[in-house]
């Protein structure tokens, strides 16, 4: 042998002599972690229970036992589909309920208030579903009332603030048309004839053009507010469909306007169009309909349109005024829901989590008790009954 082979050897039984001590460690120190942390690394010693519970008390025992949270239950039913159990009528019931909390919650969200956290939470009684029930149906109602009231002053506001901007932009454009027909020769005699064009309207010609040689060519206008995006297609409909014999003026409106349904802002573009003729108006009616452009009133005289600008802003003032006060009153009842809805979900939720684990329960020859089997840890063996105990005794002092 020689002494590099025999260098070897020794190296390798240093090396082993090493591994074998550092496994040997190892296992020590894994056994030590067990010995005192035994239910962390490896399961607990369980045992099957069978339960036999009253029908009355069950709804109290399964309470108890969800609070203690050292069983597991089996299905006692597992060929019995979910809709044909005993307990399905209960289940369906939280559902509802839980919708309901649901839509308070989203209400919450929408109007930026926090709920209150509730803490430790027990689940009510069975008797008291039908109160939680009513109170929620009742808060339903009043909110989709509340915001329908609010989605209707919105509706209202944002047609009265078009209706204001329309009645701002054609008079512009009516002094835009009137400075432009001015002309030195025919100044005075415009001037003499106001008060009549006022009684007359704007859009009757001064001049008589005759057909045959009797009637007054009259033009009529529309006016409208549609979105900006639709304003070019708007345009070139109407230069096709009516072959040119429609004239379009146009102005932005400055600031967006709020969308009562969808909630999100719009730019808005108010429009004018004048035309001559019956066959013209359905046309460009149905032209407007079809690019959802809503149409208003507006007078044809200049004093007409002031006085309604006055009318339609003090409707404005109103309207606002009393959109503020739903507004501060839905804010007051989502505060009141804020307080208790984080406690109202964890109660739904532990009557629902009950009523599922007892439709898992098998029903006896007898129909007065319930038959449930579950596994257990053998140490908590005596805390789950005295889960049991609890649960019968709170049974009988509501009974009684």
């Amino acid at each position: 042998m020689t002494w590099r082979y025999k260098r070897r050897q020794e190296g390798g039984c240093v090396r082993g002599f090493f591994r074998r001590c550092r496994w040997f460690l190892k296992d020590v120190v894994i056994a030590d972690i067990n010995a005192a942390m035994g239910s962390l690394f490896r399961s607990e010693e369980v045992t099957l229970a069978q339960l036999f519970l009253q029908s009355e008390a069950a709804y109290a025992t399964v309470r108890e036992l969800g609070e203690v949270g050292r069983v597991q239950f089996r299905d006692l039913n597992p060929e019995v589909s979910a809709f044909q159990r005993k307990f399905i009528n209960e289940v369906r019931r939280c559902d509802e309920m839980e919708r309901r909390l649901r839509f308070l919650s989203t209400e919450l969200g929408k109007a930026g208030n926090e709920p209150r956290p509730a803490g430790n939470v027990e689940a009510p009684d069975p008797q008291k579903m039908i109160d939680l029930e009513s109170k929620f149906e009742a808060l339903e109602v009043e909110l989709k009332e509340i915001n329908a009231n609010k989605e209707t002053l919105c509706r209202n506001l944002l047609d009265l603030i078009e209706l204001q901007h329309i009645l701002k932009k054609t008079q512009v454009f009516f002094q835009e048309a009137e400075a432009q027909s001015m002309r030195p020769g025919r100044e005075r005699r415009l001037r003499a004839r106001d008060a009549e064009s006022d009684k007359r309207g704007l859009l009757v010609d001064s001049e008589p053009e005759t057909a045959g040689g009797g009637g007054q060519a009259k033009f009529t206008f529309v006016t409208g507010v549609i979105a900006r995006e639709k304003v070019p297609a708007f345009e070139r409909i109407l230069w096709r469909a009516c072959r040119g014999n429609v004239f379009l003026r146009q102005a932005d409106i400055e600031h967006p306007l709020d969308d009562p349904v969808t909630g999100e802002q719009v730019h808005k573009v108010v429009f004018i169009l004048f035309f001559q003729g019956d066959q013209l108006r359905t046309r460009v009616r149905k032209i407007c309909e079809g690019f959802r452009a809503t149409l208003y009133q507006c007078p044809e005289t200049s004093g007409e349109r002031e006085q309604m600008t006055v009318a339609v802003s003090n409707r404005i003032r109103d309207l606002k005024s009393v959109l503020h006060t739903t507004e501060q009153h839905s804010l007051t009842q989502l505060q009141e829901v804020a307080l208790d809805i984080d406690s109202w979900q964890t109660k739904v939720r532990k009557m629902k989590a009950i009523y599922h684990a007892m439709n898992m329960f098998n029903l006896d020859v007898t129909q007065r008790c319930l038959i449930a089997e579950c596994w257990c840890p053998v140490k908590d063996i005596p805390e789950v009954q005295a889960a049991l105990a609890r649960g019968t005794v709170s049974q009988l002092s509501c009974c009684a």
